[in-house]
């Protein structure tokens, strides 16, 4: 401002400062865009470091944990997997396989009896659901040899997982397998062995009171499916209850 004719002192400057929108914190976004980017990369290293670190078990129950798998069970009483209190649709296909432990525990008879028919039995979780395996033993087989006749420890472990899988709703496969025979015999029995031994179970499963309707495939896998490095060792003699996802 111009100072006025015949006035003192020193002239006064009004100065006006413009901010644009651009001034001040320059770049903040990038500081963003970087903590996720490390966010990110720590979530990717901690997954390798699971999937390396764990057994297909584990990590199958860390997804069915973020994905859970459910068991939904005809009725809101009774004994079984509905134990836990909760409603039959949130009751999971791990719970189900803890049930068939307890009730093979709870079965009566001696505990050495109850630790034999423990041996026979191993339940893991697989994409296709959960897996029952049914396995012979050296010293005790599950049928009479190389023919489908059952056992009477295949009719009391049938008959106790028949108990608990018939109080849910998903359907069932059964896959049956053999060990391998000498290649020297004129006719292998593994294909006609396996299914019929797959089919004795799913007859003992329906003699339990198992809805027959919910048994979606029975299969005989012969040899082709061994568990062993001898494909000719007993432990390939099993048969698999698959309650499906």
């Amino acid at each position: 401002m111009a100072r006025q004719k015949g006035s003192a002192g020193p002239a006064i400057m009004i100065k006006r400062v413009t901010v644009s929108g651009d001034g001040g914190h320059h770049g903040g976004a990038w500081k963003v865009a970087y903590a996720d980017f490390v966010t990110a990369m720590m979530a990717f290293f901690l997954l390798m470091w699971l999937l390396n670190a764990t057994t297909e078990q584990q990590r199958s129950g860390l997804a069915d944990y973020f994905n859970p798998s459910i068991v939904r069970t005809p009725g809101a009483s009774g004994e079984g997997v509905e134990r836990q209190g909760k409603e039959p649709s949130d009751t999971t296909l791990e719970e189900v396989a803890e049930e068939i432990e307890r009730q093979l525990r709870a079965s009566g008879g001696e505990s050495q009896q109850l630790t034999n028919l423990l041996r026979h039995v191993v339940t893991r979780m697989t994409d296709e659901g959960l897996v029952i395996e049914l396995g012979d033993l050296t010293d005790a087989p599950l049928f009479v040899e190389d023919t489908g006749q059952p056992q009477p420890v295949l009719s009391d472990l049938t008959r106790i997982i028949g108990r608990v899988i018939g109080k849910t709703r998903n359907q069932i496969a059964i896959a049956g397998h053999v060990r391998a025979y000498p290649e020297t015999l004129v006719t292998s029995p593994v294909w006609a062995l396996s299914d019929a031994r797959a089919h004795a179970v799913r007859n003992l499963l329906e003699g339990s009171s198992l809805d027959g309707q919910r048994i979606q495939r029975v299969t005989g896998y012969a040899d082709r499916k061994g568990k062993t490095a001898n494909p000719m060792e007993p432990a390939n003699n099993r048969i698999e209850v698959i309650l499906l996802r």
